[in-house]
């Protein structure tokens, strides 16, 4: 075998794909349990999807589990969510279920790629493109270039909505305040930052926060908890999952709600 031609074959095939995803329906930022959630839904209903996670792996604290106990807990209402992934599922009590963390996020990665989504790990979301008062595009660059300081300039895409699936620090719709000012669809106008545990209000609330905060941005997972200033909520996944199918619901009857436009 040739060193080179086994360079070739990972550059031209990546490049390929790379391209292929300029432009997009939806970028997706953070490939998290409820970013993964609402890439599949959004790509089961045939929109062009795609993610971008600046860390290695994908899963965000989900393959962590409980300070680093591999099991998730989920409610007995989620329950048709997993079923549909195929993951397995244990019963604790009448109410709470026990999910193996790395089964759960193997299983959500597979399926949601196998529905046609492309995830770009090791690439951050550094700004953003506005045009005419919403989002119309991401500005990428690698994360080890953001880490490390160094003055590269970066690429962009064009995609009609931007997913903020970026957990607790919200990262997108902070980019977003810094360049229009406090225009979000919040109480402050801007990303009023998460509270402290609270389990049973954060997995309520988070439904709620799962929306459109700016146009072209929506916001799902911890990132709606974060943006609009409610609690976290520990190991427990439901309502993760829930918002990330919310997120789907959402992003498709804003493009689809353009296009009738």
């Amino acid at each position: 075998m040739d060193e080179a031609v086994i360079s070739r074959a990972i550059v031209e095939t990546f490049t390929k794909d790379f391209l292929k995803f300029l432009d997009v329906d939806v970028a997706i930022v953070g490939a998290g349990p409820s970013g993964l959630i609402c890439a599949y839904y959004l790509a089961k209903h045939g929109f062009k999807v795609a993610m971008f996670e600046k860390h290695l792996r994908v899963g965000g604290g989900l393959p962590g589990g409980g300070m680093m106990f591999n099991r998730i807990i989920f409610q007995k209402e989620a329950r048709p969510i997993l079923r549909e992934f195929g993951i397995g599922f244990k019963k604790y009590n009448d109410k709470l279920y026990v999910v193996d963390s790395l089964e759960a996020i193997s299983t959500i990665c597979s399926k949601t790629i196998k529905k046609g989504v492309k995830i770009f790990n090791l690439i951050n979301v550094e700004d953003v493109v506005i045009r005419e008062g919403r989002l119309a595009g991401a500005v990428l660059n690698w994360s080890t270039v953001s880490w490390a300081k160094l003055h590269v300039d970066p690429l962009a895409i064009k995609a009609k909505v931007i997913v903020d699936a970026t957990g607790h620090e919200s990262d997108v719709s902070r980019i977003v305040e810094r360049k229009v000012g406090r225009e979000l669809m919040t109480d402050t106008g801007g990303v009023i930052g998460e509270k402290s545990m609270w389990v049973d209000v954060a997995e309520k609330e988070i439904l709620d926060n799962t929306k459109e905060v700016y146009p072209g941005l929506v916001v799902c997972g911890m990132a709606a908890n974060a943006v609009s200033g409610s609690p976290r909520m520990g190991a427990i996944f439901g309502g993760m999952f829930f918002s990330g199918r919310k997120a789907a619901d959402v992003v498709k009857e804003i493009i689809n709600s353009g296009t009738k436009r």
